[in-house]
């Protein structure tokens, strides 16, 4: 029985602005109703397998949490990197991991932001390798290229070895010229970043070729402290380790490495024009999600979050909207939406880093108006879910039930706020919100003050709920 290892890190920078550092593109639901994390567990359903281990960035951990909890599926622990360190370190935390849960359990490695559509094709491709990763090899996934594509990069495969082909070599996307060569030679495959292993076998081949990864996780693993749902691994000694993929840190060094061919309508959804490319599209080729009217528009992707967009005379563009930004770009320039974001980043502006609307444990919360002086929320929390106890010192907050109902804890009071009913919170008063029903709780939040930023807040170190943030 496999053991699913899902490597959900990601940097939220190839698809702004629907995806943002804070909530990258593996969170959402790009090609169909569920997110993308989601449909990595549901591709699992036909193979037999364990409660998958989650890997992710500790910013991360309650998105993470809240799209398992809304499947209904348990994990076998939360891993949270709390620095990216590339996917060897990750693999090497989450296979020690797994050692103290299973004897030796055999690992599907997957990542939490492809596409695959073929899955039949995936299932007989995963039984197959898995009767290798058994007999002790280190198998990945080369994906059979249809196109000279240079947004990937490539796996040379060598002689055909158990039911596959030995690993020559890794290599970085190429240029237009390299890539035909590749798809022309036969003996390249685009690399899919999916692996099956044993976790001994993979711990044994990184101590012989990287040692210095194996150390660093094994003893940043060893200082670990459950939180909650997650396994917080040390972050002093994580910080220490050598960043480097699985692809070079161990894949192209060892002598079991084998890879197999997969065609099953695989993407890594890496662009806009990526996902225009596997999406369903109308009469025009255009892709319309949301509110969009289009005219003499062709081959093109619009998207609206939240209010119309109407398109008039375009040809192979892509059009992003979202509460706080605008993309607008050639759909054979969406590359550099990365310098857009770069550029963000060094102007210090909040859109490279996170939505409008914010999740946390209890819920979320959402600026729909703001101005000199005052700022209004539109806040949401899970039934039986509690804020931290907190204090604000440079702002008063007004709170107004629109749906559900509110129990403040305010100073040493405990009091009942129903629908359409409000209450006040003035600076400098120790207060949290839980909602005690069954139903999610609504509140419209009013702040006023000298300055309304999220930083103005102490935590109360004695509450259960703040070590949530």
């Amino acid at each position: 029985m496999l053991l699913p290892i899902i490597m959900a890190g990601g940097s939220g920078t190839r698809l702004w602005p629907l995806s943002r550092e804070l909530f990258p593109k593996q969170f959402l639901s790009l090609a169909g109703h569920e997110t993308m994390l989601q449909q990595t567990i549901n591709r699992l359903t036909d193979i037999e397998h364990l409660d998958p281990v989650i890997i992710c960035n500790e910013n991360h951990r309650f998105i993470v949490a809240e799209q398992l909890r809304n499947l209904n599926i348990k994990s076998n622990g939360i891993l949270l990197e709390p620095i990216a360190k590339n996917t060897a370190p990750a693999l090497a935390l989450a296979a020690l991991h797994t050692l103290t849960i299973d004897e030796d359990p055999t690992l599907l490695v997957l990542a939490a932001d492809h596409v695959i559509d073929n899955m039949d094709a995936f299932t007989e491709a995963v039984n197959q390798a898995k009767s290798l990763a058994d007999d002790n090899k280190l198998v990945t996934f080369g994906i059979i290229p249809d196109y000279p594509h240079t947004g990937y990069g490539y796996i040379k495969r060598g002689d055909k070895i158990f039911g596959g082909y030995s690993v020559i070599s890794f290599v970085e996307k190429p240029d237009i010229d390299t890539a035909v060569n590749y798809l022309n030679s036969g003996h390249y495959y685009w690399n899919s970043g999916i692996f099956i292993m044993k976790a001994s076998v993979y711990i044994s081949e990184l101590i012989k070729y990287n040692y210095d990864i194996y150390i660093s996780c094994r003893d940043a693993l060893a200082q670990a402290r459950t939180d909650l749902d997650f396994i917080r691994v040390d972050p002093d000694v994580f910080s220490k380790c050598p960043e480097d993929s699985i692809d070079y840190a161990v894949m192209e060094k060892t002598d079991l490495g084998i890879v197999v061919p997969l065609d099953a309508q695989w993407s890594d959804v890496g662009s806009w024009s990526a996902l225009w490319d596997i999406s369903a599209k109308d009469e025009n080729a255009n892709t319309l999600c949301g509110d969009v009217i289009t005219e003499n528009t062709l081959n093109s992707y619009i998207h609206s979050d939240t209010r119309l967009v109407a398109a008039i005379g375009l040809d192979g563009v892509v059009i992003i909207d979202t509460k706080d930004a605008i993309l607008i770009a050639d759909k054979k320039e969406v590359q550099k939406v990365k310098n857009i974001v770069n550029i963000l980043k060094d102007k210090n502006r909040i859109e490279y880093l996170q939505h409008r609307e914010v999740f946390r444990p209890w819920g979320s919360h959402d600026t729909i108006a703001e101005g000199k002086g005052f700022q209004v929320k539109y806040v949401m929390l899970y039934p039986g879910k509690k804020t931290a106890k907190q204090v604000h010192y440079h702002r008063t907050e007004h709170w107004v039930v629109v749906s559900g109902t509110a129990k403040i804890s305010y100073d040493d009071k405990v009091y009942i706020v129903a629908q359409n009913e409000s209450t006040y919170i003035p600076s400098g008063v120790e207060h949290s919100i839980e909602n005690p029903g069954k139903l999610p709780l609504e509140i419209i939040e009013i702040r006023s003050g000298s300055y309304l930023e999220e930083d103005d807040i102490v935590r109360m170190p004695n509450d259960v709920y703040s070590k949530c943030f």
